[in-house]
């Protein structure tokens, strides 16, 4: 769509408020999930707790960061990374105590960070030609359409409450499914409405609109639950208001405070080894999904973003930031596909709106209330959301290659391949590394592409020979 507002622009104050609000409620859910898919799976014997609050006002640091190494240039929010899930998993899993585990998570960060700013450096002597001849459109489009369709399960389950499944994998209705969809469907349709015949202040915000409407009808049946004793009808959880933690508990605070002298069965230097095994492999996969982004981004800006700013910088951004944001929040940040869903579905580039969705971010993470209430929308309100961010991805990613000629084979077999492997969920794991589908995918189209392309200069001067 045609963008209302573009990167350099200025929105009014009152419409710059609402859409760096719904900046924030569209990277909210992911940014918190991971502290808390963490906590769930903690160690026997290991009683810490990653703040979600934490990671929250690491993301808006490490959005700062990244602003400020892109000059301003690429209207991005950075969050919680769910690629390196396993390897802060890794970090708690070795540890003697809790606290070298957080020792972990910043060393592990770092040592991510260090992987892009070497990237960063290379793209800076080498140009980034190399890139777009490895990752023309007939790569990069399919690949940035699975980015989105391989995050359709999770909107999906997000929508009907996860739900049993039988043998068909057919979902089982049930009386909290049946409500959660109705609240999902509640919310995305509100957002079409609001983005297909609104004027043009509502189609700045949909999300915004669509996310009250869904947590109004939430809290409508959550209280008819209440006043009926059906737990089914509850799908607000209000007893996180009696548990909320009034601060962040800052990653660096964790670990400084308590690092133990003793490191175990093992030396610190082996712990170092194991950290580095687990993330550093990872950088280099979320590396490749980076490139997807932003050359997704600058089709919805149109300009190219790996030219200006320039790669070596988004790559500085974006490693610098995740070191910053893990040290606070204790998860490496990456560039977020909400986030430039976001931007594609309301027309709203401004990179003044990610400025001012970090340092609400940031602010927000010490208003308890506030960031309880952020945590008690519900997944099947945010599961409509997806639907559409989601959508909104696939679909940017199938636009890049309207101008890929299908009808030579070659182009549509490097088209097949991504969008098989990447749809069909193909991922590599070794230990506790893991490779995931888009990465896979991504790794296949290059390889096939360029067997293709130089199978193809060969026979082109194979027929000039003949023909001389």
């Amino acid at each position: 769509m045609k963008l209302v507002y573009n990167v350099n622009d200025k929105p009014p104050v009152s419409k710059l408020i609402i859409s760096a609000f719904q900046q924030l409620l569209a990277i909210l859910a992911a940014t918190i999930a991971v502290p808390a898919i963490i906590n769930g799976g903690m160690p026997e014997g290991l009683d810490a707790q990653m703040s979600s609050s934490a990671a929250l006002f690491g993301a808006g640091v490490g959005t700062l960061v990244y602003q400020l190494f892109t000059r301003f240039k690429s209207p991005v929010f950075l969050g919680s990374s769910f690629a390196f899930l396993g390897s802060m998993a890794a970090a708690f899993a070795g540890a003697a105590t809790a606290s070298i585990g957080f020792l972990g998570l910043i060393l592990g960060a770092i040592l991510a960070g260090l992987v892009y700013v070497i990237l960063a450096v290379i793209v800076k002597k080498v140009g980034v030609e190399w890139i777009n001849k490895m990752m023309p459109p007939v790569v990069i489009g399919p690949t940035v359409a699975i980015i989105g369709l391989s995050l359709a399960s999770n909107a999906v389950c997000d929508a009907v409450g996860r739900m049993a499944q039988d043998a068909s994998g057919n979902f089982i209705m049930t009386t909290s499914g049946i409500l959660s969809l109705i609240c999902a469907l509640v919310t995305l349709l509100t957002i079409i409405l609001c983005s297909v015949f609104g004027k043009k202040s509502v189609r700045l915000f949909p999300f915004v609109i669509g996310i009250l409407a869904g947590y109004a009808v939430a809290t409508y049946f959550t209280w008819i639950g209440f006043a009926t004793g059906n737990t089914a009808m509850q799908l607000i959880d209000f007893s996180q208001f009696y548990n909320m933690k009034w601060y962040p508990e800052f990653t660096f605070i964790e670990a400084f405070f308590s690092v133990p002298l003793d490191f175990g069965e093992g030396s610190f230097w082996s712990y170092f080894g194991t950290i580095a095994v687990a993330y550093v492999p990872v950088a280099f996969v979320v590396f490749a999904e980076h490139i997807a982004d932003h050359k997704n981004l600058s089709s919805i800006i149109e300009k190219d973003l790996l030219s200006d700013p320039g790669l070596s910088n988004t790559l500085l951004g974006d490693g610098v930031g995740s070191i910053v944001g893990a040290i606070f929040g204790g998860c490496p940040n990456t560039t977020y596909g909400e986030s430039v869903g976001c931007v594609a579905i309301t027309g709203n580039a401004s990179v003044r709106s990610i400025t001012l969705t970090a340092f609400i971010a940031i602010l927000s993470s010490f208003v308890a209330p506030f960031v309880t209430f952020l945590a008690t929308i519900p997944p099947c309100v945010m599961g409509g959301v997806c639907i559409a961010l989601y959508g909104f991805i696939a679909c940017s990613g199938l636009k890049m290659i309207q101008k890929v000629d299908l009808n030579d084979n070659a182009n549509l077999f490097v088209v097949c391949v991504i969008l098989i492997c990447g749809v069909g969920g193909l991922s590599l794991s070794f230990g506790k590394i893991t490779i995931t589908a888009v990465a896979c995918s991504l790794i296949l189209g290059i390889i096939i592409n360029s067997l293709l392309s130089a199978g193809k200069h060969k026979s082109n001067q194979d027929e000039l020979s003949k023909n001389e």
